[in-house]
Protein backbone atom coordinates (compact mmCIF):
# COMPACT_ATOMS: atom_id res chain seq x y z
CA UNK A 1 0.00 0.00 0.00
CA UNK A 2 2.82 2.55 0.52
CA UNK A 3 4.85 1.82 -2.42
CA UNK A 4 1.11 2.32 -4.35
CA UNK A 5 0.90 5.43 -2.29
CA UNK A 6 4.10 6.42 -3.57
CA UNK A 7 3.70 6.27 -6.51
CA UNK A 8 0.32 7.72 -6.92
CA UNK A 9 1.91 11.40 -5.05
CA UNK A 10 4.92 11.43 -6.67
CA UNK A 11 3.11 11.03 -10.37
CA UNK A 12 0.39 13.40 -9.01
CA UNK A 13 2.80 16.35 -7.65
CA UNK A 14 5.12 15.75 -11.11
CA UNK A 15 2.16 16.12 -13.43
CA UNK A 16 2.88 19.98 -13.99
CA UNK A 17 6.04 18.99 -15.19
CA UNK A 18 5.05 15.51 -17.15
CA UNK A 19 2.69 15.98 -19.20
CA UNK A 20 3.74 19.42 -20.88
CA UNK A 21 7.14 17.27 -21.60
CA UNK A 22 5.15 14.23 -23.04
CA UNK A 23 2.86 16.92 -25.00
CA UNK A 24 5.99 18.57 -26.23
CA UNK A 25 7.72 15.37 -26.48
CA UNK A 26 4.50 14.13 -29.14
CA UNK A 27 4.82 17.15 -31.06
CA UNK A 28 7.91 17.22 -31.75
CA UNK A 29 8.08 13.00 -33.17
CA UNK A 30 5.05 14.44 -35.56
CA UNK A 31 6.84 16.88 -36.91
CA UNK A 32 9.94 15.66 -37.19
CA UNK A 33 8.96 12.05 -37.79
CA UNK A 34 5.17 12.11 -38.47
CA UNK A 35 2.76 9.36 -37.34
CA UNK A 36 2.07 7.56 -35.30
CA UNK A 37 3.19 9.83 -32.26
CA UNK A 38 3.18 6.89 -30.29
CA UNK A 39 3.97 2.75 -30.15
CA UNK A 40 1.88 0.47 -28.37
CA UNK A 41 3.27 -3.35 -27.52
CA UNK A 42 1.72 -6.13 -25.82
CA UNK A 43 4.34 -6.46 -22.75
CA UNK A 44 4.29 -8.77 -19.46
CA UNK A 45 4.23 -6.75 -16.18
CA UNK A 46 4.18 -9.42 -14.13
CA UNK A 47 3.52 -13.42 -13.51
CA UNK A 48 0.11 -13.11 -15.30
CA UNK A 49 -1.11 -10.42 -16.16
CA UNK A 50 0.23 -9.05 -19.98
CA UNK A 51 -1.05 -4.92 -20.79
CA UNK A 52 -1.12 -2.41 -23.73
CA UNK A 53 1.81 -0.41 -22.96
CA UNK A 54 2.47 2.90 -24.51
CA UNK A 55 5.17 4.75 -25.66
CA UNK A 56 6.30 7.77 -27.82
CA UNK A 57 7.51 6.32 -30.75
CA UNK A 58 11.35 5.95 -31.14
CA UNK A 59 12.34 4.21 -34.41
CA UNK A 60 10.98 3.93 -37.59
CA UNK A 61 7.70 2.11 -38.51
CA UNK A 62 7.36 -1.38 -37.82
CA UNK A 63 11.26 -1.44 -36.44
CA UNK A 64 9.95 -4.66 -34.20
CA UNK A 65 9.74 -6.48 -37.28
CA UNK A 66 13.68 -6.43 -37.72
CA UNK A 67 15.65 -9.53 -36.48
CA UNK A 68 17.90 -8.21 -33.53
CA UNK A 69 21.81 -8.87 -33.74
CA UNK A 70 23.03 -11.61 -31.34
CA UNK A 71 25.23 -9.59 -28.86
CA UNK A 72 22.00 -7.26 -28.39
CA UNK A 73 21.48 -10.16 -25.78
CA UNK A 74 17.99 -11.52 -25.11
CA UNK A 75 16.75 -7.75 -24.17
CA UNK A 76 17.26 -7.05 -27.50
CA UNK A 77 18.54 -3.80 -26.13
CA UNK A 78 19.08 -1.99 -29.34
CA UNK A 79 22.43 0.62 -29.35
CA UNK A 80 21.54 4.67 -30.09
CA UNK A 81 23.23 4.43 -33.01
CA UNK A 82 21.22 1.94 -34.87
CA UNK A 83 19.96 3.49 -37.96
CA UNK A 84 16.48 1.83 -36.80
CA UNK A 85 16.36 4.95 -34.20
CA UNK A 86 14.93 8.08 -35.81
CA UNK A 87 16.87 11.39 -34.87
CA UNK A 88 14.34 12.61 -32.30
CA UNK A 89 13.60 9.41 -31.50
CA UNK A 90 17.44 9.31 -30.55
CA UNK A 91 17.16 12.29 -28.55
CA UNK A 92 14.34 11.00 -26.58
CA UNK A 93 15.25 7.94 -25.71
CA UNK A 94 18.43 8.89 -24.42
CA UNK A 95 16.55 10.76 -21.89
CA UNK A 96 13.96 8.42 -21.44
CA UNK A 97 10.93 10.63 -21.99
CA UNK A 98 9.41 8.02 -24.49
CA UNK A 99 8.68 6.37 -21.29
CA UNK A 100 7.02 8.76 -19.45
CA UNK A 101 3.55 8.36 -21.19
CA UNK A 102 3.77 4.66 -18.86
CA UNK A 103 2.75 7.50 -15.73
CA UNK A 104 -0.73 6.54 -17.37
CA UNK A 105 -0.49 2.53 -16.38
CA UNK A 106 1.17 3.74 -13.54
CA UNK A 107 -2.06 5.74 -12.20
CA UNK A 108 -3.93 2.47 -13.55
CA UNK A 109 -1.85 0.18 -11.07
CA UNK A 110 -0.61 -2.08 -13.68
CA UNK A 111 2.69 -0.74 -12.44
CA UNK A 112 4.66 0.79 -9.98
CA UNK A 113 7.56 3.73 -11.12
CA UNK A 114 10.31 1.75 -9.58
CA UNK A 115 10.19 -2.37 -10.55
CA UNK A 116 11.37 -4.84 -13.55
CA UNK A 117 11.08 -2.90 -16.59
CA UNK A 118 7.97 -5.11 -18.40
CA UNK A 119 8.66 -7.94 -21.40
CA UNK A 120 7.57 -8.54 -25.00
CA UNK A 121 6.57 -12.16 -25.40
CA UNK A 122 9.46 -12.04 -27.93
CA UNK A 123 11.81 -11.64 -24.71
CA UNK A 124 10.00 -13.32 -22.15
CA UNK A 125 10.44 -16.64 -24.33
CA UNK A 126 14.22 -15.58 -25.29
CA UNK A 127 14.86 -15.06 -21.11
CA UNK A 128 13.12 -18.19 -20.23
CA UNK A 129 15.79 -20.05 -22.22
CA UNK A 130 18.47 -19.62 -19.67
CA UNK A 131 16.77 -18.06 -16.76
CA UNK A 132 14.25 -20.62 -14.87
CA UNK A 133 13.72 -18.97 -12.23
CA UNK A 134 12.44 -15.34 -14.55
CA UNK A 135 9.02 -14.69 -12.41
CA UNK A 136 11.76 -13.89 -9.14
CA UNK A 137 11.69 -10.39 -10.21
CA UNK A 138 7.92 -10.04 -10.56
CA UNK A 139 7.63 -10.20 -6.63
CA UNK A 140 6.44 -6.79 -7.11
CA UNK A 141 5.19 -4.61 -10.47
CA UNK A 142 7.38 -3.69 -13.14
CA UNK A 143 7.94 -0.31 -12.86
CA UNK A 144 9.68 2.64 -15.29
CA UNK A 145 12.78 2.50 -13.66
CA UNK A 146 15.37 0.19 -11.71
CA UNK A 147 18.37 -0.36 -10.44
CA UNK A 148 19.72 -1.85 -13.77
CA UNK A 149 18.95 1.51 -15.07
CA UNK A 150 21.72 2.91 -12.55
CA UNK A 151 24.30 1.01 -14.37
CA UNK A 152 22.99 1.59 -17.70
CA UNK A 153 21.24 -1.42 -20.25
CA UNK A 154 24.39 -1.85 -22.36
CA UNK A 155 26.86 -2.46 -19.47
CA UNK A 156 25.08 -5.04 -17.99
CA UNK A 157 24.79 -8.62 -19.05
CA UNK A 158 21.33 -10.13 -19.31
CA UNK A 159 21.91 -12.26 -16.34
CA UNK A 160 23.27 -9.27 -13.97
CA UNK A 161 20.30 -7.25 -15.30
CA UNK A 162 17.79 -10.10 -14.12
CA UNK A 163 19.91 -10.36 -10.99
CA UNK A 164 19.42 -6.42 -9.91
CA UNK A 165 15.65 -7.01 -10.37
CA UNK A 166 15.12 -10.07 -8.50
CA UNK A 167 17.69 -8.12 -5.96
CA UNK A 168 15.17 -5.30 -5.82
CA UNK A 169 12.10 -7.86 -6.00
CA UNK A 170 13.38 -9.88 -3.15
CA UNK A 171 14.39 -6.72 -0.98
CA UNK A 172 10.69 -4.60 -1.65
CA UNK A 173 8.43 -7.68 -0.97
CA UNK A 174 10.60 -8.71 2.22
CA UNK A 175 11.21 -5.13 3.53
CA UNK A 176 9.41 -2.48 1.43
CA UNK A 177 11.42 0.91 1.43
CA UNK A 178 9.92 4.14 0.36
CA UNK A 179 13.45 5.46 0.61
CA UNK A 180 15.11 3.05 -1.84
CA UNK A 181 12.54 4.01 -4.37
CA UNK A 182 13.12 7.90 -4.00
CA UNK A 183 16.71 7.13 -3.96
CA UNK A 184 16.09 4.86 -7.57
CA UNK A 185 13.91 7.56 -8.77
CA UNK A 186 16.13 10.43 -7.80
CA UNK A 187 19.45 8.83 -9.24
CA UNK A 188 17.53 7.99 -12.53
CA UNK A 189 17.03 11.04 -13.49
CA UNK A 190 20.52 12.65 -11.81
CA UNK A 191 22.08 9.92 -14.09
CA UNK A 192 19.97 10.63 -17.34
CA UNK A 193 20.56 14.36 -17.23
CA UNK A 194 24.35 13.64 -16.96
CA UNK A 195 24.31 14.91 -13.19
CA UNK A 196 25.99 11.75 -11.47
CA UNK A 197 28.06 8.87 -12.84
CA UNK A 198 26.21 5.66 -13.52
CA UNK A 199 26.45 3.02 -11.20
CA UNK A 200 28.50 0.13 -10.89
CA UNK A 201 27.18 -3.35 -10.87
CA UNK A 202 28.31 -4.05 -7.38
CA UNK A 203 26.84 -0.38 -6.15
CA UNK A 204 23.58 -1.05 -7.26
CA UNK A 205 23.69 -4.43 -5.38
CA UNK A 206 24.71 -2.33 -2.34
CA UNK A 207 21.61 -0.25 -2.80
CA UNK A 208 19.06 -3.24 -3.20
CA UNK A 209 20.86 -4.71 0.18
CA UNK A 210 20.22 -2.25 2.47
CA UNK A 211 20.48 -2.82 6.35
CA UNK A 212 18.28 -6.19 6.49
CA UNK A 213 20.81 -7.99 3.80
CA UNK A 214 24.38 -7.93 3.07
CA UNK A 215 25.87 -7.34 -0.24
CA UNK A 216 27.25 -11.08 0.24
CA UNK A 217 24.04 -12.47 0.94
CA UNK A 218 23.22 -11.57 -2.46
CA UNK A 219 26.01 -12.00 -4.45
CA UNK A 220 25.11 -15.83 -3.53
CA UNK A 221 21.41 -15.29 -5.03
CA UNK A 222 22.67 -15.52 -8.11
CA UNK A 223 19.93 -15.52 -10.61
CA UNK A 224 19.47 -18.86 -12.05
CA UNK A 225 20.32 -19.81 -15.84
CA UNK A 226 20.90 -23.59 -17.43
CA UNK A 227 24.08 -25.35 -16.04
CA UNK A 228 25.40 -25.12 -19.78
CA UNK A 229 25.67 -21.21 -20.15
CA UNK A 230 27.98 -19.03 -19.67
CA UNK A 231 26.63 -15.99 -17.65
CA UNK A 232 29.53 -14.47 -16.52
Amino acid sequence: MKKRAFDVVVISLAAIVWVPVVLISALAVLVLSGRPIFYNSRRWVGTDLVIEMVKLRVMVPNAHRVVAPIDAGRFLNTPLDSPLYTPIGRVLDRLGLNEIPQFIHVFKGEMSIVGARPLTQAVREALVEQHEDLDARWLTPAGLTGLPQLVGRHGLTDHQRLHLEAAYARRTSEHPSLRLDFLVLLYTVLITFGLKKPMAYDDALTLAAGKQTSLQHLRTQSFAATPDVDVA
